[in-house]
């Protein structure tokens, strides 16, 4: 299994998903990047990039994407794989899972 699947099932797999509306998923080394449905997120927020540190936390970034333009909304390091789904949830006010 590959880091992106990983922190793709630390969220929820599919189900999360399917709650999320989340799609056009795209793992890197150790890196997930996602686009959420326009207008569906708190804040307009419709691009989430994920990455793993070396300290064994994560990064979390999240945007809003409009054709070639991009503007970082919020972010926030040093969140344990416990929290993730806590943390997507304050910041996004979509639910991971049921």
């Amino acid at each position: 299994m590959t880091k992106a699947e990983t922190i793709l099932e630390q969220l929820g797999g599919k189900m999360f998903a399917v709650m999320t509306g989340a799609k056009s998923f795209c793992g890197f080394e150790n890196t997930l990047r996602f686009k959420l449905p326009s207008r569906f997120a708190k804040d307009g927020i419709n691009f989430v990039t994920i990455m793993l540190c070396a300290d064994d936390t994560y990064y979390v970034e999240y945007g809003k994407l409009w054709g070639t333009k991009y503007r970082k909304m919020a972010d926030q390091s040093g969140i344990y794989a416990d929290n993730l789904r806590s943390h997507f949830t304050a910041t996004t006010g979509l639910d991971c899972t049921l």
